[in-house]
C-alpha cells in the first residue's frame, strides 16, 4: 500500500507533464533550437522565424528579417521578400514538408511586425503578421495563424482595412507554391507533392481573386490550410460535413500495397489523388459517393464506388508485372545505371512517374545501384540500359505478361579509355533552387546514372552541400562534389565554389545577387574568405549584352567593360544543333505551340568565336543546367578534365578548378576527344616561328554512336583544307570503335591564330542514350578551348575578324534578323 501511494504522485506528475507537452506551442527560433524546425524536401526555416506545433503537425512562419525569402519559386526578383508567410507545414512524425510557401492574400514585401500572440498555454498557439497602412500603401493587413491540439491544419484569418480616402482593389487570392499538380473540388483547392512516393498533400478553401474596399471599410477572410498524407486526406480534413472513410489496398498474398495512386472523382471533371500509407490504408472524408480508380504501375486499374462513412473491404489487387535488373561493371560491382522502356507494337508508352524523379520518370528509371525492380504495365518493350558516354549498352526485347516478372542482367563494359581524365558538370539543380522540383536525391542518382564523376553543388541563391546526400545514397565511390551556389537574379547568373553553408542564416549565408556581373564576381571571389582556387563562371551568358550592349537598348556600347578578367569560365554551349559550326550569330526558331510565331535565338558559340578574334580569352565550359531528370537531366553536355586520380572519391576539387581556369577543357555530348599541339593542351599558347604546327587528334566513342566529321577551326573559320569527313577522308576514320579517329593533322599558318578541333556526327542523334527526350535529338559533338599559336614569337595578337557578321547587339527583332539573313 505504501509503495502504491508513493507511485501515485509520480503517475500524476507524469500525466500532468504529458498534458503540458500536448498543448500547442508557438516560439521564436534561436540558434539553440534550430533542430526543432520542420524538416523535409522543402523545409526552409532559419533563426528568427517562428514555429507553431501541436501533437500532430509543425509549421514555420517566416520572421520579419532582412531579405527574408524562401526559394526562387516564390516571387522572382527584388520584391520577392516574404516575411510573415507560412513556409513549412508537415507531420511531426514524418518531417516531410512539401510546401515552399503559403502567402495569405498573396502577401509579399515589407511587414510591420511578426510576433507571437498566444504561446499555446490556453489551448491555442497564435502568430500574427501585420502590415500597417503606412507600410501597406493605405491598406492595413493582419494575418493570424492559429494551431490547436489534435488538428492537422492551421487556421488562417486575414483582416484587410482601407485606411485611405480612395476606393482600392486588393488581392485576396492566396498564393502557394511549388506544385505541378493542383486542382479544385468544389470550393476547396488542393495541391499534391511532386513525387507521389512522398505521400503528402495540402488543401485550403478557395479565396476570391480580389476585393474592392471603400474608404474605412474592411474585409475578413478565413480558411484552413490542411496537410495530409495525400491531397484527398488533406481535402477531407476541411470538407464541410465530410464523413470519415477508410479502406486498405492489399496484394494477393495479403501484403499491403503502399505505392498505388487512387483517383477519387469529386464531380465530373475533378479527380483528387489519394495515397496509401505503409499499411496500404487510405483515409479521406466524403459527403457523397465517389468513383475510385486504383492505379498502380504494373497492375490493371481497379474501379469501385466509395460511400461516405463506409470502410469497405476490397478484394486483393491484380498481380503486378515488373522487370528486375542485375547490372554490373567489369569488376563485378553493382553499378549505377539508367533503364529505358521503349514501347513496341502498339503498347502504350509507359508513365512510371513524374519527370522530376529518378525512380520512375515517364519511360525511364534511374538507379543508384544495378539491382532494382521496376513495376511495368504488361506489353511489349525494348529495354535499353546505359551508363553515360564511356560504356557499352544493353538492349533486350521483352513481352511482359500480366502479373509476370521479366529479368534483365548484364555487364556494362567500359569501352572508352579515359584514364587520366574525369567527367564533370559544373551546373545543375534540385528542389532547394526553387525554380524546379527535382528531389536532391533524384538529381544525384541522375548524375551517377549518366556517369558524371564530379558535380559542384550549385543551387540557386543558397549555399548548399550535396556531400551528405551522396553518402546517404552510397554513391561516394561514383560521385564527388564541393559546396557552392548559383548566384541568381533578373540578369546574369554566376556559379561559384567552394563555400561553407551556414545553417540558420538566410540562404545558408549566400551573398545577394546584383545586376552587374563584375560586382557579383568580385563579391563571390571574396565571400566568407578568399581562396586562391575559388572558381567563378558565368551561366548561360547573354554574350551580346556582356560584351557589346550593356543596357540592351540595341546600340553597341562595349558591354560590361572588363568583365572577362573577373570570371574564370563561360557557359558557351547552348543546345543548338549547329552550335560551334553555326554560320551566323543567331537564328529564328518557332515559338512553342505556334507554327507561325518566331523568336530570335542567339548562338553563343558563334559570338564566342567572334569575341576570341577580338582578343577576349574567354574559357568555355559545357553543362547541363538540369532542372528535371527526364528531358532536362544531366549528361547532354559535360566536360572532361585531366586528373591525377580516376577514383571519384579521391578527386581534388582544387586541381579540377585549376584545370578549368587554365582552359584545359574538352566539352562533349558523347565523343571523347583529346587534342594536343606539341606540349600544348587546349587553353595553352605556343610559339611557331614558321607557322607550321601539328594537331594530334584522337576521338573515341562507345558502341552506340560514332562521328563522321572532324573540322579544325582556324580563328573560328571552317577552313575547307582542315575539314575531314568519312566521305572525303575515309582512311582517317575507323568503321567501329572505340577509337574512331586518330590522326596527326598538319596546319600551316601565316599569322597568329587560335585553333579548335570539332568532332561531330552530322547525321545521327543521341536517342540510344536519351530516348525520346529533347537530349535524344542532340548530335554527338565535342570541341575544346582554343590552342593559341603565336607565329614568329612576338606575342599572340587577335585578327579582329567578326566572321562575316557584326557582333550582335541585344534584343534584335525577328524582322531585323530576317533582314540580316537576307530573307
Amino acid at each position: 500500500m505504501i509503495a502504491l501511494m508513493m507511485k501515485r504522485p509520480l503517475l500524476f506528475l507524469l500525466a500532468a507533464a504529458a498534458a503540458v507537452q500536448a498543448r500547442p506551442e508557438a516560439f521564436e527560433v534561436t540558434a539553440s533550437r534550430l533542430g526543432e524546425l520542420p524538416q523535409g524536401k522543402e523545409a526552409d526555416g532559419i533563426v528568427g522565424d517562428f514555429v507553431l506545433r501541436n501533437d500532430v503537425v509543425v509549421a514555420t512562419i517566416s520572421g520579419n528579417l532582412v531579405n527574408r525569402r524562401a526559394n526562387m519559386s516564390t516571387f522572382y526578383g527584388a520584391d520577392g521578400i516574404t516575411p510573415g508567410c507560412l513556409y513549412d507545414l508537415t507531420f511531426k512524425d514524418a518531417m516531410n514538408d512539401q510546401l515552399t510557401i503559403f502567402c495569405p492574400c498573396s502577401q509579399k514585401g515589407a511587414v510591420s511586425w511578426v510576433r507571437i500572440v498566444k504561446d499555446g498555454s490556453d489551448g491555442e498557439a497564435v502568430i500574427e503578421t501585420v502590415v500597417t497602412a503606412a507600410v501597406g500603401g493605405g491598406v492595413s493587413r493582419r494575418h493570424t495563424y492559429t494551431l490547436r491540439d489534435g488538428e492537422a491544419l492551421v487556421h488562417i484569418r486575414t483582416e484587410l482595412k482601407n485606411e485611405g480616402d480612395q476606393k482600392v482593389t486588393v488581392t485576396t487570392a492566396d498564393k502557394w507554391t511549388n506544385f505541378t499538380k493542383i486542382g479544385q473540388a468544389g470550393k476547396i483547392r488542393w495541391a499534391d507533392a511532386i513525387d507521389p512516393a512522398d505521400h503528402a498533400g495540402y488543401a485550403a478553401q478557395d479565396m476570391p481573386n480580389e476585393s474592392t474596399l471603400a474608404p474605412g471599410k474592411e474585409k475578413v477572410l478565413t480558411r484552413e490550410l490542411a496537410v495530409g498524407h495525400s491531397p484527398a486526406e488533406a481535402y477531407g480534413r476541411i470538407l464541410p460535413g465530410g464523413k470519415p472513410t477508410t479502406f486498405t489496398l492489399t496484394a494477393a498474398d495479403g501484403t499491403p500495397v503502399d505505392h498505388a495512386v487512387v483517383q477519387l472523382a469529386f464531380g465530373t471533371d475533378e479527380e483528387v489523388p489519394a495515397y496509401p500509407d505503409a499499411q496500404g490504408r487510405i483515409t479521406t472524408a466524403l459527403v457523397a459517393p465517389v468513383q475510385a480508380t486504383v492505379q498502380d504501375a504494373g497492375r490493371d486499374a481497379v474501379r469501385f464506388t466509395l460511400n461516405p462513412g463506409e470502410s469497405p473491404t476490397l478484394p486483393p489487387l491484380p498481380a503486378q508485372s515488373a522487370v528486375t535488373f542485375d547490372i554490373k561493371d567489369e569488376q563485378g560491382r553493382s553499378t549505377p545505371c539508367k533503364a529505358q522502356f521503349l514501347a513496341l507494337d502498339g503498347t502504350p508508352t509507359p508513365v512510371l512517374g513524374p519527370m522530376q524523379r529518378a525512380h520512375g520518370c515517364l519511360d525511364q528509371w534511374h538507379s543508384e545501384t544495378g539491382s532494382f525492380r521496376v513495376p511495368l504495365p504488361r506489353g511489349k518493350y525494348r529495354v535499353v540500359v546505359t551508363r553515360g558516354i564511356e560504356f557499352s549498352h544493353l538492349e533486350q526485347e521483352i513481352d511482359l505478361a500480366e502479373g509476370k516478372t521479366a529479368s534483365i542482367s548484364g555487364i556494362l563494359k567500359r569501352q572508352v579509355d579515359t584514364i587520366g581524365y574525369i567527367s564533370a558538370d559544373f551546373h545543375n539543380h534540385s528542389t532547394p533552387s526553387g525554380d524546379n522540383t527535382c528531389g536532391t536525391l533524384d538529381r544525384l542518382i541522375n548524375l551517377a546514372a549518366e556517369h558524371i564523376e564530379f558535380a559542384p553543388t550549385t543551387e540557386h541563391n543558397r549555399l548548399f552541400d550535396w556531400a551528405p546526400f551522396i553518402e546517404k545514397l552510397g554513391l561516394s565511390p561514383w560521385l564527388s562534389t564541393v559546396s557552392g551556389l548559383e548566384c541568381t537574379g533578373g540578369g546574369q547568373h554566376l556559379n561559384s565554389f567552394p563555400f561553407t553553408p551556414e545553417p540558420g542564416k538566410q540562404d545558408n549565408g549566400a551573398p545577394v545577387w546584383v545586376n552587374d556581373p563584375r560586382i557579383t564576381a568580385i563579391t563571390l571571389r571574396d565571400w566568407q574568405k578568399p581562396d586562391p582556387d575559388r572558381y567563378i563562371q558565368v551561366n548561360h551568358p547573354d554574350m551580346e549584352q556582356d560584351f557589346n550592349d550593356k543596357n540592351k537598348d540595341g546600340l553597341a556600347d562595349g558591354g560590361f567593360v572588363g568583365v572577362g578578367q573577373y570570371v574564370d569560365c563561360w557557359e558557351i554551349e547552348n543546345f543548338i544543333d549547329e552550335g560551334i559550326l553555326a554560320s551566323e550569330p543567331w537564328r529564328l526558331e518557332s515559338v512553342k505551340g505556334s507554327a507561325l510565331a518566331k523568336r530570335v535565338k542567339y548562338i553563343r558559340e558563334f559570338i564566342w568565336l567572334q569575341l576570341l578574334n577580338q582578343g577576349h580569352r574567354l574559357r568555355s565550359i559545357a553543362v547541363a543546367d538540369a532542372h528535371t531528370v527526364w528531358g532536362n537531366g544531366v549528361g547532354g553536355w559535360r566536360c572532361y578534365f585531366a586528373s591525377a586520380t580516376d577514383d571519384p572519391a579521391k578527386i581534388d576539387w582544387r586541381a579540377i578548378s585549376r584545370e578549368a581556369k587554365s582552359g584545359h577543357t574538352v566539352m562533349t555530348t558523347a565523343p571523347f576527344l583529346t587534342v594536343s599541339c606539341g606540349a600544348a593542351r587546349p587553353g595553352d599558347e605556343i610559339t611557331s616561328q614558321d607557322g607550321k604546327v601539328s594537331l594530334a587528334v584522337k576521338v573515341q566513342c562507345p558502341d552506340w554512336t560514332t562521328i563522321d566529321r572532324v573540322q579544325v577551326l582556324v580563328n573560328g573559320r571552317q577552313d575547307p583544307k582542315y575539314n575531314f569527313t568519312r566521305a572525303s577522308h575515309p582512311q582517317f576514320f575507323t568503321a567501329s570503335g572505340p577509337v574512331v579517329f586518330d590522326q596527326v593533322l598538319p596546319v600551316e599558318l601565316t599569322a597568329d591564330a587560335h585553333l579548335i578541333v570539332v568532332a561531330i556526327n552530322e547525321h545521327a542523334t543521341m536517342e540510344t542514350l536519351y530516348g525520346s527526350s529533347a537530349q535524344g535529338k542532340m548530335r554527338p559533338c565535342a570541341y575544346h578551348n582554343p590552342i593559341y599559336i603565336d607565329v614568329r614569337g612576338d606575342g599572340w595578337k587577335p585578327n579582329h575578324d567578326t566572321l562575316g557578321h557584326e557582333i550582335p547587339v541585344a534584343n534584335l527583332s525577328v524582322d531585323a534578323v530576317r533582314k540580316l539573313l537576307g530573307m
